[in-house]
């Protein structure tokens, strides 16, 4: 009767205090994150575009396609708070709307870059030789043309529009991930507990899926929010050339294109979607820099 009270205390005891470790922990990770006054500033930030996107049909003031004709080029006032454009479309509601496509086309590029990328690092890295060469030399080949123009190759011979830029975009977007999760894995493979499982009988895609990668997922995760800056300047890039969202579809940077025409006497066709791509994209970037400062254990 006492030893399966105590057993079962005891078992009880376990998961309660897993519990309280993990919150623990996460609370820490918390005070640690909210002492970086900028990484906080970003994270304000990219909640705020998330909440915008969400509730972008209660936000926007107008109709972001719809044309008025008698409004156009419109300097910003209590009615159209960032202006209107050459067809008299409202500014802050097309930008509004616009972080949907912003969002969407970070997402999608995440999903497909995050796990082709570390696949290809953690492969190359744990089993090395020929394996390593081909992997790398075609990591190499990506690497050694600028992100913008390997993805105006692409979306060249795909063609204008959307989900195309967003493909190319991924295409590009890979290689530093794969070498980062590569020079992870040359740094674990040859752990100790690692040779243990090895001596085991594990076979090499449960070493590498249940040792390997997520040990490699911290500094992946890094590398992806730090990232999403440059996928936001390229899909702006893509846009700007009309390579990107086709019109009327109100992206950020196909709005600049169509405001460059008229930007010496109305600033706010440029200025306010140049202002939310710059904002964005720094958001990424301090954020990033303050997950790594969380993640990384060398950082202490």
């Amino acid at each position: 009767m006492t030893l399966s009270a105590t057993t079962s205390s005891a078992s009880s005891g376990v998961p309660q205090s897993s519990t309280q470790a993990l919150r623990e922990n996460v609370l820490r990770n918390l005070r640690k994150l909210f002492r970086n006054p900028l990484a906080v500033a970003g994270l304000a930030v990219i909640l705020g575009l998330l909440l915008l996107a969400a509730f972008a049909p209660w936000i926007a003031t107008h109709n972001p396609v719809a044309q008025d004709l008698s409004n156009t080029l419109k300097a910003p006032d209590a009615t159209h708070w960032f202006g209107t454009d050459e067809y008299g479309r409202d500014i802050f509601s097309r930008l509004v709307y616009g972080s949907r496509i912003t969002l969407y086309i970070i997402a999608l590029v995440t999903v497909v870059v995050g796990p082709v990328g570390l696949a290809v690092g953690v492969v190359s890295g744990y089993f090395g030789g020929w394996i390593d060469t081909l992997f790398m030399r075609i990591t190499d080949i990506f690497i050694s043309f600028p992100g913008l123009v390997l993805a105006l190759a692409f979306v060249a011979a795909l063609g204008p529009g959307l989900d195309h830029a967003i493909i190319a975009i991924a295409l590009t977007a890979w290689p530093p991930i794969a070498r980062l999760a590569r020079a992870e894995t040359l740094s674990l493979r040859r752990a100790d507990y690692i040779v243990a499982v090895q001596l085991q009988g594990a076979s090499a895609l449960r070493i590498l899926v249940r040792h390997i990668v997520p040990m490699c997922l911290s500094s992946v995760v890094v590398r992806l929010t730090m990232n999403m800056a440059s996928i936001i300047l390229t899909a702006a890039g893509l846009g700007f050339l009309g390579l990107g969202a086709q019109p009327p579809v109100p992206e950020w940077g196909a709005m600049i294109s169509a405001g460059r025409r008229y930007m010496l006497e109305c600033w706010w066709l440029v200025a306010m979607p140049g202002a939310a791509i710059m904002m964005v994209s720094l958001a990424f970037n301090l954020f990033g820099d303050g997950l790594r400062d969380l993640l990384d254990p060398r950082s202490e």
